[in-house]
């Protein structure tokens, strides 16, 4: 199944690739020092109260387990464009949650690739049609480099998207506006998109071609607070990767057109290290921060029995707003080599924050 309609169903993935990658994909990698069970494989989290109203299991600190996530929820989780007005709106006022239109989202990329490369419309040509509406036209043409960069510097080009949401500045699917599938990969805009788009003019052969195409997944990021759009970026990006992979696999009459499932499986455990859960003023899991209580007890003397009072001790990171003292629990992030398909460093993220 090729999923052309912008909503990645969670029992497509199953029919497509099999249970066990939607259990990548659902995987959570932080790391809590203070509790071992946490240690264990887990999911991410609901992040929201938006589902609660389905029952146990759809609460804010639940884990998203697969069986919220299919059958009669199939359809639970949306794409915000697949949303109705009225969701959309609940949405913006409890989570500040807001959607940016496709065609910022290739402005603000483009202005990126200016620097980048040096010169202006790389990979396409912004306009405003008549009606007013913004768009862009694509550059057909094979993408041309400074004499002092490479195309493999610009794959491997470290690429972070905050607070990601859906991920639209970094795998552009569909337009955010329209809601339309952007069928043609060359007026796709997001910064993996165009890693891709490099990776496929670049190389010839299958082995070649996943092998950057897997770099490019390693050197993409974003983070995100609520579970259910994180799972959606990571749907998106693996889905993203296969649609690059089929079409370069056509183009040089290469069977079959759809990655094995051992690439599926790495591609997703990649996209799960990399587009991960975590509040980005804290850096830490949402909510996780808590006050600590040390519990009262009793003093005996010659003269009298005393029973002291609970004390309540507070997160020293949130109350001096430092994100290296927080209690909370801090997500992990991963460092790749393009040559090894494990993390070669793992570390907090909010250790690469200078104090």
């Amino acid at each position: 199944m090729i999923h052309t309609d912008i909503d990645i169903k969670e029992e497509g993935i199953i029919a497509d690739f099999g249970k066990d990658v939607l259990l990548i994909l659902l995987r959570e990698h932080a790391y809590d020092r203070n509790n071992k069970e946490h240690h264990k494989e887990h999911h991410i989290y609901w992040a929201t109260d938006n589902y609660e109203q389905e029952g146990n299991g759809f609460g804010f600190f639940d884990e998203i387990q697969i069986e919220n996530i299919t059958g009669i929820y199939n359809s639970l989780i949306r794409p915000r464009a697949s949303k109705t007005k009225e969701e959309q709106e609940k949405r913006t006022k409890d989570k500040a949650e807001v959607f940016t239109p496709s065609w910022i989202c290739n402005k603000q990329n483009n202005i990126i690739d200016e620097a980048w490369f040096g010169y202006k419309n790389v990979f396409n040509t912004e306009i405003i049609n008549t009606n007013g509406s913004h768009d862009w036209i694509p550059n057909n043409k094979k993408i041309i480099f400074p004499d002092n960069k490479k195309w493999e510097d610009y794959v491997l080009e470290p690429q972070l998207e905050i607070a990601c949401g859906e991920a639209p500045y970094l795998v552009s699917r569909y337009d955010t506006t329209t809601g339309k599938p952007i069928n043609d990969l060359l007026k796709r805009v997001g910064l993996l998109d165009r890693k891709l788009r490099i990776v496929s003019e670049n190389v010839t052969t299958q082995k070649d071609w996943f092998f950057w195409g897997l770099a490019a997944l390693k050197s993409t990021y974003g983070f995100e607070w609520q579970g259910d759009n994180l799972l959606l970026a990571r749907e998106a990006i693996l889905y993203t990767f296969q649609d690059y992979y089929k079409e370069f696999a056509q183009k040089h009459n290469i069977k079959p057109i759809i990655p094995s499932k051992n690439i599926i499986k790495l591609a997703a455990k990649i996209i799960s290290w990399n587009i991960f859960q975590m509040d980005g003023i804290k850096m830490v899991l949402p909510l996780s921060c808590h006050d600590n209580i040390i519990k009262g007890e009793r003093i005996k003397n010659l003269f009298e029995d005393i029973e002291t009072q609970d004390k309540t001790i507070p997160c020293l990171g949130c109350k001096k707003n430092d994100i290296h003292e927080h209690n909370g629990v801090y997500q992990l992030v991963a460092s790749w080599d393009k040559n090894i398909d494990e993390p070669i460093e793992i570390v907090e993220f909010h250790t690469l924050i200078q104090k």
